[in-house]
């Protein structure tokens, strides 16, 4: 089976990396880079350390607004999708790559497959979760991370080539960690020791795009009485620059900014933190699998489960509830398994397998509208 997988962020790329891995070894794996994350940090750092294959086509959209990055990211995948021919594509989470890619697949009625399937906000105002509905009703195979994703797939009629195989971030975790505490000196380099300090990260366009939540974060982070280690992404970096928020983020004494961090040295910290204060869906994951409790700036997440375990609290962009959450949110009570075994891209890997003999011998049409 030839597989076009479609990645482009920083989230595909750590979920890629595991089933890329099985896919290789059974299938021909076609590897699409839209560009939509491009600088070395948000990047190339995660193609080397998680051993991702260069990728055989790099389309490099790069930065814009949803239309501009989706409409010339799906010219792109199509040219790809013609050539190659593939007997299915293979999208990840609920990134504009994620639907660029899956409407390239729909329009040629080539089999889509959708990994992180089935996860909802119910905000529509949200544009990641418009991706995701559009992909999952897009998709031929549905692949979901926990039981609720079914549930929602089901709400919406869909039950056909679903699949509960567990989370795909587990297996990447699992399988880096051990690396991360052996090949990255990240600790000693922050001179940091371990449970001394919180690990912040923010990026959502709600939290960097308005002024007042940013600022909200930024105090509640200064004020909160801890040290604080503040991973910037370089859209929040800009915002800050853009509101004269950074020089309070350099003149807070307990903040130590660092510029994005590479995923061995991320969830090195994260494993070593008192807790998290994120807007991260995929960090939120992440902290549950290593018991850190996550502070999440948002007000609602698709990881419910992560709520309902009692290890994931949401404040939105409120200084006082963020405040108050860093000093008193603490898990009471035992985590339970919420995202697999670590053998989710085994579970993909042999799904897809079962369902070759059942795949169409030819791509259907050549991208021509005859309406």
């Amino acid at each position: 089976m030839k597989v076009a997988s479609v990645i482009g962020a920083r989230p595909n790329f750590i979920k890629c990396a595991p089933v890329s891995r099985e896919l290789k070894r059974q299938h021909q794996e076609i590897l699409v880079h839209t560009g939509q994350h491009y600088d070395y940090q948000m990047n190339k750092v995660f193609f080397d350390e998680l051993k991702i294959p260069e990728p055989d086509y790099h389309l490099g959209v790069g930065s814009g607004t949803h239309g501009y990055q989706t409409s010339e990211m799906l010219k792109g995948i199509e040219r790809v999708l013609l050539k190659e021919k593939p007997s299915i594509v293979l999208v990840y989470g609920d990134t504009n790559s994620t639907l660029a890619g899956a409407l390239a697949a729909a329009k040629l009625c080539i089999p889509l497959a959708h990994i992180e399937a089935g996860m909802r906000r119910y905000d529509k105002s949200i544009p990641e979760e418009i991706n995701r509905v559009l992909v999952d009703h897009c998709s031929n195979l549905l692949f979901c991370s926990t039981q609720t994703a079914v549930d929602n797939l089901t709400k919406e009629g869909i039950i056909n080539g679903v699949y509960l195989v567990g989370d795909v971030m587990c297996d990447a975790l699992l399988h880096n960690i051990r690396i991360a505490e052996t090949n990255t000196d990240i600790m000693d380099r922050l001179m940091l020791k371990p449970n001394s300090y919180l690990l912040a990260t923010i990026h959502r366009p709600e939290n960097t795009d308005n002024r007042t939540s940013l600022r909200n974060i930024i105090e509640a982070l200064a004020n909160s009485g801890e040290k604080m280690v503040f991973s910037i992404h370089p859209r929040t970096l800009k915002c800050l620059n853009e509101y004269g928020l950074y020089d309070k983020v350099r003149q807070a004494n307990n903040i130590t900014p660092t510029a994005p961090l590479s995923y061995l040295d991320f969830i090195k910290l994260l494993k070593n933190a008192k807790a998290i204060v994120t807007d991260s869906g995929g960090i939120q994951k992440e902290a549950h699998l290593l018991q850190i409790p996550c502070i999440s700036v948002r007000n609602s997440t698709p990881w419910v489960e992560t709520v309902e375990d009692g290890w994931n609290v949401l404040v939105d962009a409120d200084r006082e509830k963020i405040v108050r959450e860093i000093k008193e949110f603490k898990p009471n009570r035992p985590q339970r398994n919420l995202y697999g075994d670590g053998k989710a891209s085994e579970k993909i890997r042999d799904i897809l397998i079962d369902y070759e003999v059942k795949l169409p011998k030819k791509m259907g049409g050549n991208g021509e509208s005859k309406d």
